[in-house]
């Protein structure tokens, strides 16, 4: 925050940046940081902001990001996919120069925790739990400390083993719901059964309690009968989904003799 800062700041430099905002507020606050931190203190510590240098920060970070134009999907764009393909440095990079441009944190966020589930997943869970962390971090920290947590979850993110397999395991269902008309009714058995006239439907009925049973596993069908051995989840085997793949492998070839 600015609070420590002892700040002298001329009425035109701050209706500059009030002009240059146009009523975006985040745009605001970041310029007004930038000013300040590239403002020169006195020898009391006091920094006198005027607006030639309003102009000049303004003018540079024009330069190096426009936020409102293509650039701001164009960064995004590489940031993520800097992520994705495993490169740190340059994802570190485009990071600050959504910072230096004065893009939303919180944009920067949410790109963050895509990428984390989408691209990393059950590969590495704590990448998703890093990213919402980092999120979390910036509404309660502002810049500029913020860029800290962030610069740390993306450089998890980007090292982190990869999978894809969330993103490929729940369009797959819904592909089969939407588009191929496969919705169906929950089986019997899987009912609620808890209201009044749930047995007289029987529903409930035959259930099997897994805990019931040794290893806390029991064979026991749960798509419906017309989607019965479908496959939706196919883990890539890396990082921590190694673990997932041998389990379910062992599940499966129970289940369907597969």
């Amino acid at each position: 925050g600015l609070g420590e800062y002892k700040l002298n700041i001329e009425p035109d430099a701050l209706n500059n940046v009030i002009i240059q905002a146009n009523g975006d507020a985040r745009f605001a606050l970041n310029a007004i940081e930038s000013v300040v931190f590239s403002s020169e203190p006195d020898s009391e510590g006091n920094r006198k902001i005027t607006p030639k240098i309003v102009e000049e920060v303004l003018q540079r970070a024009s330069l190096l990001y426009d936020k409102m134009g293509s650039e701001h999907y164009d960064h995004a764009s590489a940031f993520q996919k800097s992520m994705r393909g495993s490169d740190p440095d340059a994802a570190i990079y485009y990071l600050a120069k959504m910072i230096a441009g004065g893009e939303d944190p919180r944009f920067i966020a949410r790109r963050l925790i895509v990428t984390a589930s989408e691209d990393v997943g059950n590969a590495d869970p704590m990448a998703l739990v890093l990213s919402v962390s980092a999120a979390e971090a910036v509404e309660k920290l502002g810049w500029p400390e913020a860029r800290i947590p962030l610069s740390q979850a993306v450089i998890y993110v980007a090292t982190a083993p990869k999978s894809n397999s969330a993103i490929t395991t729940i369009d797959k269902a819904i592909n089969d719901i939407e588009r191929e008309g496969k919705s169906y009714p929950v089986p019997v058995h899987l009912k609620d059964s808890h209201y009044r006239d749930a047995s007289k439907y029987g529903f409930g009925k035959d259930y099997k309690y897994p805990h019931e049973f040794q290893g806390h596993y029991v064979e026991q069908n749960y798509l419906p009968d017309e989607l019965k051995g479908r496959i939706y989840y196919e883990p890539d085997g890396q990082g921590k989904e190694a673990e997932i793949k041998e389990r379910l492998e062992k599940i499966r070839k129970k289940k369907y003799n597969k």
